[in-house]
């Protein structure tokens, strides 16, 4: 990779900027006076920062972390120390702060064992990191780490500058997206990757970037954002959704959550009021359009957002409270909470979607700390450096089936020194231990496996173990044996089969050519693609496909299409969006 790009910011407006903002807590959006200073603030950089010279993978928020990096607030402490106390047991915590002595004794007054708290001596603005400090991205998939920077949408020069620290301490390459045409405003709580190049966000990313922006950047297409992003990080489906009406900073970590490559976590308000409408309309628009990475629907889990005290929301002078606002950091779970008759319901939600994580509550809604009331939770004030040299473990879960026999397992494994071994560990339910099943190399990074259940077996648990060369293990989940996932063994109707034997299409939105997974398909398959009003535009025939069928695209190809299988088995449909 390239070395490393600093921006250059004159020291007498830093100076002007710093002691301004010291006289206040910062909220997440801007202040009044904030918002006199965008007229004339130079929000880009004077130097070039070219994209990485690799394809690059931006990592996703429940893959390893190394470090968890905030900003020290004393009006947070609290909270803070919390989130500390929590993450010590995991990774790394890099706190910036120009009071080490201060925060050490606080902390350590506090219980705090500081062998993996690191102190970065470094000017900042405001505790909302999340939204300045750098996203990690690794080429390769699982090679040099480094990390990618957006310009902040705030006047707060100490912020934007801060990833710089981050990288020099750390000592990874630093991209910076400061100089037109890639001259990106982007803020960190508005995007979320699944990992897979895929990623989401509000439309708050268009409209900072577009005509008439007050940030003096370059006016973008969509199209241009969308390049940016996969030039600098490796994202190719850029999915953005209508910005919510009482969220005044139109950032997605306030409502939604990844929680795997097929899971998303949703806030929930009680019917028509507050955003829930266009938060409906939004999940709506995702589950209509796009698919997961395997091909399948998204899995969506709701939660509700709690009311005010007195039972007020977003919409009629409530704070905006939410339980999606959340780190994963390992194996564990850091979630806002706000008050016991509230929380218990969120809490146990958080559990069931993510077993054998350790979650944990932090108070953000008190009248000492009430961190809320400014505009953001946990996830705000929080974010994370991922592994060096991670071991990527990549499955689609197996999901409900009509049969015992011949259970499929795929995955993906990777690591920069190779994969010594993988397995698969299942019991069924009831079963007090887990038995092994040798997943095998079937080409390049991928592994598989055929296991035939016990015949009296309903429900099966499993997780997936990896073993590097360099020696290193993983297993997937994280918290694995304590966390798994379960597929059930049920009867199952043929149109149900069928759904679950031909899976894809994979990527979609695709480009230039797309996959579909077909098992257990025999004899001829004829394969036909045709628009929506029912024109036919290709028909192919496959001879007992049972694996993987790439299909190419015809480079004119833009819109909405539908791709239909008929064979012995029968027909199904399934839709394609090509960019």
């Amino acid at each position: 990779m390239k070395s490393f790009y600093f921006r250059l910011i004159f020291f007498g407006l830093f100076l002007s900027s710093s002691f301004l903002n010291a006289q206040e807590i910062l909220p997440k959006g801007l202040t009044e006076h904030e918002r006199t200073l965008l007229p004339n603030y130079q929000f880009r950089g004077n130097l070039v920062t070219p994209p990485p010279a690799q394809e690059v993978r931006t990592s996703a928020q429940w893959e390893e972390v190394e470090y968890v990096v905030i900003r020290w607030t004393p009006e947070f402490q609290n909270i803070q120390r919390q989130i500390v106390a929590a993450a010590v047991d995991e990774c790394k915590v890099l706190i910036a702060t120009q009071n080490q002595a201060s925060v050490q004794s606080y902390l350590t007054s506090n219980g705090i064992d500081l062998t993996n708290v690191e102190f970065l001596n470094a000017p900042s603005n405001s505790i909302w990191i999340r939204d300045y400090a750098g996203n990690t991205v690794y080429t390769n998939d699982v090679g040099e780490r480094a990390l990618v920077d957006w310009i902040y949408n705030r006047p707060r020069p100490a912020d934007n500058l801060l990833p710089t620290y981050h990288a020099t301490h750390v000592g990874v390459p630093l991209y910076v997206t400061d100089t037109a045409p890639a001259d990106l405003v982007n803020t960190g709580g508005n995007f979320m990757s699944d990992g897979m190049g895929n990623a989401f966000a509000s439309e708050l990313i268009l409209h900072e970037n577009q005509a008439g922006n007050p940030y003096g950047v370059s006016t973008k297409s969509e199209e241009q954002v969308d390049q940016i992003l996969e030039d600098y990080m490796g994202i190719d489906s850029y999915r953005k959704m209508t910005v919510l009406p009482y969220d005044g900073i139109h950032h997605i970590d306030m409502h939604m959550k990844l929680l795997d490559e097929e899971t998303i976590l949703v806030s929930e308000y009680p019917t028509g009021i507050a955003d829930g409408p266009q938060i409906t309309e939004n999940i709506e628009y995702i589950t209509t359009n796009f698919q997961t990475p395997f091909g399948n629907n998204y899995d969506i889990k709701w939660i509700p957002a709690p009311p005010s005290p007195t039972g007020q929301h977003p919409h009629n002078g409530g704070a905006y409270r939410t339980y999606t606002n959340a780190v994963i950091i390992n194996k564990t779970i850091l979630v806002p909470t706000y008050r016991p008759e509230v929380d218990e319901e969120a809490l146990e939600i958080w559990r069931d979607a993510m077993p054998g994580y350790r979650v944990v509550g932090i108070d953000v809604d008190n009248n000492g700390e009430n961190l809320i009331n400014l505009g953001g939770a946990i996830h705000c004030i929080t974010h994370t450096i991922g592994v060096e040299n991670p071991l990527w473990i990549v499955h689609e879960k197996v999901r409900d089936l009509a049969s015992n026999v011949n259970i499929p397992f795929e995955a993906q494994i990777k690591h920069s020194s190779g994969i010594e071994a993988a397995k698969i560990f299942w019991k069924k339910e009831g079963d007090s231990e887990f038995q092994e099943l040798s997943l095998t190399n079937s080409s390049g990074d991928n592994w598989t496996a055929t296991l035939t259940a016990p015949s009296d077996a309903e429900t099966i648990h499993y997780y997936i173990w990896a073993e590097a060369n360099s020696g290193k293990t993983l297993t997937r989940p994280l918290p694995a044996p304590e966390g798994f996932w379960t597929f059930n063994i049920t009867s199952m109707g043929s149109e149900e089969w069928l759904k679950n034997a031909i899976r894809g299409p994979y990527p979609n939105p695709a480009k230039n050519k797309v996959h579909f997974d077909l098992k257990d398909i025999n004899g001829k398959v004829k394969v036909k693609f045709h628009t929506v009003l029912g024109q036919s535009l290709m028909e192919r025939e496959i001879e007992n496909p049972n694996g993987r069928v790439t299909l190419n695209l015809n480079s004119s190809w833009k819109g909405v299409y539908l791709v239909s299988f008929e064979g012995e088995f029968g027909k199904i449909t399934k839709k394609l969006i090509v960019k």
